[in-house]
């Protein structure tokens, strides 16, 4: 029998279906790592890797790669020096190549801080000042010296620091509540959240998993994780699109879990404002003894993708800035009231007790605890300082040494 070429050409459309049909019944055998498809070569620390390629790159590589991406992710250890001067590095090289037409948006802060931010950012106040007014101490509980230099530098240079996070008051209650529990005018603060995002779950969960708190807590742990990174990237989705931020190429100074694998803050971006997008970490390959107990006991799941774009290694530094005295406070008309004193602290070893009222801190007068937090994050361990208290009726000077 004849057959038409149309009929061949069908034949074989349909025999390659077929084969493609079987062929898909059969799970392919993954081969690699999808997160590091090619094992970086000899690390060190201060090396910087291309991970999809595996390659070791220079500063300048990565500088040519970064340059035209309108938002450059850098995640970050909040705690490890060394991930902030990667960050401050980035921020750097990016004022550099576009002068001018820089902003750093940060986790760190709120919306309703943001004249205060405007304010440092214009070199309208110092640093005691800015600190106070964006309440520090209370809002993000990390020692400010490792915020300095990227914050000091948006100064100097009038870098716009735009306001990225939940306001504390909204995170509380998504915790605590159920979103349709909630009262509508909370409900009326809360972006658009996505909880089907399978990965980000899985973070989360396996984040959480060292606590036995009950699936509640669990659940509401999920919701403000959620709450952040949709915030997060609603704000950012704002700014870019106001008159602003339009023509700005921004750094977005975030935790590494809301950045990584790009299923927090930057997928949830791209879903609102589908803008280029680059992610850049740093990952601690050297762990002092006297640092691994700062470390999480958490083990992650593998996910189907690269962590980062860029990545740099670094070693996990101590914060060399701020010291404790070992006691809780709060305001007092007169000065600084204490209202509990740690066992075998700073503070006891001084005499300190409880109920003593602090009223002069080497030669700073103490009208609050801001005035004693700032003085004790800016010391040193060898350092000592006096302190001038009211026990009861009498006056003592005493001497903290750290």
């Amino acid at each position: 029998m004849k057959r038409t070429l149309a009929s061949l050409f069908n034949s074989t459309a349909i025999g390659l279906t077929l084969l493609t049909l079987a062929a898909c019944s059969t799970i392919p055998k993954l081969i690699g790592n999808p997160e590091t498809p090619y094992p970086l070569s000899n690390p060190v620390v201060g090396d910087l890797f291309q991970i999809a390629t595996g390659h070791k790159i220079s500063a300048q590589n990565l500088f040519e790669a970064i340059n035209t991406t309108r938002i450059v992710f850098v995640g970050e250890t909040h705690d490890n020096p060394a991930s902030h001067q990667f960050q401050l590095e980035i921020l750097q090289g990016l004022q550099q190549q576009n002068p001018g037409k820089v902003a750093m948006a940060m986790e760190m802060f709120t919306p309703e801080q943001q004249p205060v931010l405007d304010r440092w950012s214009a070199g309208e106040l110092e640093e005691k000042d800015f600190l106070r007014q964006v309440e520090w101490f209370k809002n993000w509980h990390m020692n400010f010296s490792l915020y300095r230099p990227l914050l000091t530098f948006c100064r100097d240079n009038q870098i716009p620091v735009i306001a990225l996070n939940a306001p504390k008051t909204l995170t509380r209650a998504v915790g605590r509540t159920p979103l349709n529990e909630l009262p509508e005018e909370v409900r009326a603060q809360i972006p658009e959240l996505d909880f089907q995002d399978p990965y980000q779950r899985a973070m989360a969960e396996s984040v959480y998993s060292g606590h036995s708190m009950g699936k509640a807590m669990s659940d509401g742990f999920i919701r403000v994780q959620t709450l952040w990174d949709e915030t997060m990237a609603q704000n950012l989705a704002s700014y870019l699109q106001s008159p602003e931020g339009a023509e700005r190429q921004v750094m977005v100074v975030a935790g590494g879990n809301h950045v990584r694998y790009g299923f927090g803050i930057p997928r949830r971006l791209h879903r609102r404002m589908p803008v280029p997008y680059l992610l850049l970490g740093s990952s601690e390959i050297e762990i002092p003894k006297d640092r691994e107990v700062q470390l999480m006991d958490v083990t992650m799941p593998m996910f189907p993708m690269r962590a980062w774009d860029y990545l740099k290694l670094t070693s996990y530094e101590k914060v060399v800035s701020g010291v404790k005295l070992g006691i809780a406070i709060e305001d007092d008309p007169q000065g600084v009231a204490v209202k509990m004193v740690m066992p075998h602290s700073i503070a006891e070893k001084a005499g300190i007790k409880k109920d003593d009222l602090l009223l002069q801190a080497g030669e700073t007068t103490l009208s609050d605890q801001f005035d004693l937090l700032y003085l004790l994050m800016n010391m040193q361990t060898g350092e000592s300082l006096k302190l001038d208290i009211q026990r009861g009726d009498e006056r003592l000077m005493v001497t903290a040494e750290f």
